[in-house]
């Protein structure tokens, strides 16, 4: 697992998975990744902790949601991409469309590697 150190009011995000010592900890690099944007976009003040506390519960609280937490920053994420929809700061379908060019990445990429959108085979 990655470990991450960050003072921030986020480390008290509901359900983040915290080590015995509370330290956020991530079972993917990606999950860590997803972590530090969104420490970053709050920290540059383009939302209040109230905001990502209410997108994040809401999104955690919905009915199709793992209840066993495995999907915990697939919802870290929509719940980030809402709030930055619903904000104007992205455009929801440009959203979706790097997510899947980062999913075709990944495929083309070889074991071991890093991750990057340029592997992707449909990316001119």
């Amino acid at each position: 697992m990655t470990r991450c150190d960050v003072s921030s009011p986020l480390r008290r995000s509901p359900g983040l998975p915290k080590s015995s010592e509370g330290d956020p900890v991530f079972a993917e690099p990606w999950n860590a990744q997803a972590f530090a944007m969104t420490v970053h976009l709050y920290e540059r003040g383009l939302f209040s902790w109230g905001e990502w506390a209410e997108a994040l519960s809401a999104e955690l609280h919905k009915p199709d949601r793992a209840e066993d937490g495995s999907d915990y920053f697939d919802g870290w994420v929509a719940a980030l991409t809402g709030l930055l929809v619903s904000k104007g700061l992205a455009d929801a379908e440009t959203v979706l469309a790097l997510q899947e060019s980062w999913k075709r990445a990944a495929e083309a990429t070889p074991h071991g590697s890093p991750i990057l959108l340029e592997n992707d085979p449909l990316r001119a």
